[in-house]
């Protein structure tokens, strides 16, 4: 059969091939894109749950924060009742608010955690003093000013402390 024949020149025949081709193409990169976008909305999706639940996590940060300082009057006002014998009943009555508080701050995710004898460490502890120590090795927390807390993972409050320095290190 001929070119005259079946109807189409040679050339109608190339500009098919190219044209499906082409299309072919176009096909194969709306499918890349469709694909590309559907991978992206899926980790928007995941990075927006991953938000809300942050946000979930800490939302009670600030009224958190604010609490703190409470616990830490109940501790001094425990600390100076202790001294007085008269003042059992307060004490006694002090001391279960203070446990009280407590709970509600751990039921809301805050630990409440003691810096004593472990090496100090910027990103959970805050020197407030240096402390010459023979007995203690250098950059270890001696005293406990303030406890710190800790709102799950995150540091809520840093425990205010003093830190052991070499005696020969003081005269610096």
């Amino acid at each position: 059969m001929s070119d005259a024949t079946s109807g189409q020149n040679p050339n109608q025949q190339v500009d098919a091939a190219v044209d499906v081709t082409a299309i072919k193409r176009d096909l194969d990169e709306k499918q890349d894109r469709l694909l590309r976008a559907l991978a992206e909305m899926d980790n928007m999706r995941r990075r927006a749950q991953r938000d809300r639940e942050e946000y979930t996590r800490y939302a009670t940060e600030s009224l958190l924060r604010d609490l703190i300082p409470i616990v830490d009057n109940f501790d001094r006002a425990l600390q100076a009742a202790r001294g007085n014998r008269d003042a059992a009943k307060v004490v006694e009555g002090v001391e279960l608010i203070q446990r009280e508080l407590l709970r509600v701050l751990e039921r809301a995710g805050v630990k409440r955690y003691s810096a004593l004898g472990q090496p100090f460490d910027p990103t959970r502890h805050e020197a407030t003093a240096r402390v010459v120590s023979a007995d203690a090795s250098p950059n270890t927390v001696v005293a406990e000013i303030l406890p710190g807390y800790l709102l799950h993972d995150r540091v809520l409050r840093a425990a205010q402390v003093a830190v052991a320095v070499a005696p020969d290190e003081d005269a610096a």
